[in-house]
């Protein structure tokens, strides 16, 4: 399935039903739309809208909501494939049985490796410990659903987002940044249902069929970066999470039942992207789906956070990220190699921000832009061989080499050299040095004085 990639940003009455000839401009034919605001817009004008559709227990109960409650209206799901493999099965009878009109599923899986993922890994953008893998796939497919919903002439696009969560900002940015105009639909801001437990009624109620239990009811996201885990005894901090209970962990194992022999891996980078594992050339999204397998055996990549929202709560989520972990410890190894003091410092100090705006869902901002074109400019000398050892939920360093070196053993070694003459240290720690010798001479001067 899927369109032709329609110009992003250009949303004319032409493409609005009922509104072909409302005048030349943009602007004239959506003010015929709204009211006073997006968020007061005419029901009775929504007859066609574009649902964000992952097949989970939100966007599965939305359907037959949007068509009880938005008068009948045509609903077009989309599902942007990010690599969340075996959640695609069976996904479009789903989407059909429960009332929508068809069913795109997009492959945005090089995409979302090549656009997003690398630049982000290549930045050392971490937030909080978090490897933002349900962050920066909110973009990549909030964007391919404006692009489809422009295509089908949507009156609107909806979204399974909570009214508690991060992801409603991510996704609803995204769509500001292509569609500024087009009308947002957020369930979870409109109707009664308070909790899972009463989606999962209504889905009873509405035929909705379910891939999930009371029981096992965690609130999940998966793709090919990474897994999360929230809700259930999860929400108690004092909890330990289960990870050797059968079934949790869905990407990894726990440390306790990986191998007793470690696995060693090279990994080579040119200018900071990945492009070989243990030798062999691959594309970097084959590397992270195979250090997914070679890390998920150890117990590499299990994080357990209590992080703080853009919203302004705490939360406390399990994430499984095998192959990220990897890939971030092997980056960050050979940058040690190849940037300068300087370089690696700032770049370190902006990784925060980096993090913070990916988390935020500001990707499709100009200072975003503008520190991926920072971090480039970093990349390169960054290209290498990284060697580790995987043992037990450890990433143990094995070897780094690179022609790009700013190490040099010759200058560092305790053994004789002939290249450093340590005598220059007096000059340089004079020098260094003076502007705290001074301030100590006049504060000795200083207490002559008082006494």
């Amino acid at each position: 399935m899927g369109i032709d990639n329609g110009t992003i940003g250009e949303y004319y009455p032409s493409q609005i039903p009922g509104l072909e000839g409302a005048g030349t401009g943009k602007k004239k034919a959506k003010t015929q739309i709204y009211n006073a605001g997006e968020n007061e817009m005419n029901k009775k004008d929504i007859k066609k809208v574009v649902l964000a559709y992952s097949g989970g227990l939100d966007t599965s109960i939305i359907i037959p909501w949007l068509k009880e409650n938005y008068n009948n209206c045509e609903v077009i799901a989309v599902s942007g494939n990010v690599g969340q493999a075996d959640e695609l099965e069976g996904l479009e009878e789903k989407a059909l049985k429960t009332g929508a009109s068809k069913l795109y599923i997009e492959d945005l899986t090089d995409e979302f490796v090549n656009e997003y993922i690398i630049p982000t890994v290549q930045a050392g953008a971490l937030y909080e410990g978090y490897m933002l893998g349900t962050s920066f796939a909110r973009p990549v497919i909030a964007k391919r659903i404006v692009e489809i919903a422009l295509k089908e002439g949507a009156d609107a696009i909806a979204h399974g987002c909570t009214g508690k969560g991060n992801d409603q900002v991510r996704f609803e940015l995204a769509i500001k940044a292509f569609a500024p105009d087009m009308p947002v639909i957020a369930p979870w801001r409109e109707w009664s249902i308070k909790s899972r437990e009463e989606e999962i009624d209504y889905a009873e109620a509405h035929d909705v069929p379910l891939k999930i239990n009371r029981e096992t009811n965690y609130s999940k996201d998966k793709n090919m970066w990474h897994l999360s885990h929230e809700g259930l005894d999860l929400e108690d901090a004092g909890n330990e999470p289960q990870y050797d209970k059968p079934g949790f962990l869905e990407m990894s194992v726990s440390p306790f039942q990986a191998p007793d022999k470690p696995t060693y891996i090279t990994l080579d980078f040119e200018k900071g992207v990945p492009t070989a594992l243990d030798g062999v050339k691959m594309s970097a999204k084959d590397i992270i789906l195979k250090l997914n397998e070679l890390g998920g055996k150890n117990g590499i990549g299990l994080l357990d956070i209590i992080e703080n929202r853009l919203v302004g709560m705490k939360c406390r989520g399990v994430y499984e990220t095998p192959g990220g972990t990897i890939l971030y410890a092997a980056h960050n190894y050979l940058e040690t190699l190849t940037l300068d003091k300087m370089t690696a410092h700032k770049k370190q100090e902006l990784s925060v921000t980096f993090a913070e705006l990916v988390y935020n869902g500001q990707w499709f901002t100009p200072l975003r832009e503008a520190l991926s074109a920072f971090v480039t400019s970093t990349q390169q000398k960054v290209t290498g061989t990284v060697k580790l050892k995987l043992y037990k939920g450890n990433i143990i360093k094995a070897g780094v080499w690179s022609d790009n070196a700013l190490y040099s053993e010759e200058l560092a070694t305790f053994g004789a050299d002939n290249v450093y003459n340590q005598a220059d240290a007096t000059g340089f720690i004079n020098l260094y040095g003076l502007p705290i010798k001074v301030q100590a001479q006049v504060g000795q001067k200083c207490k002559k004085c008082d006494k």
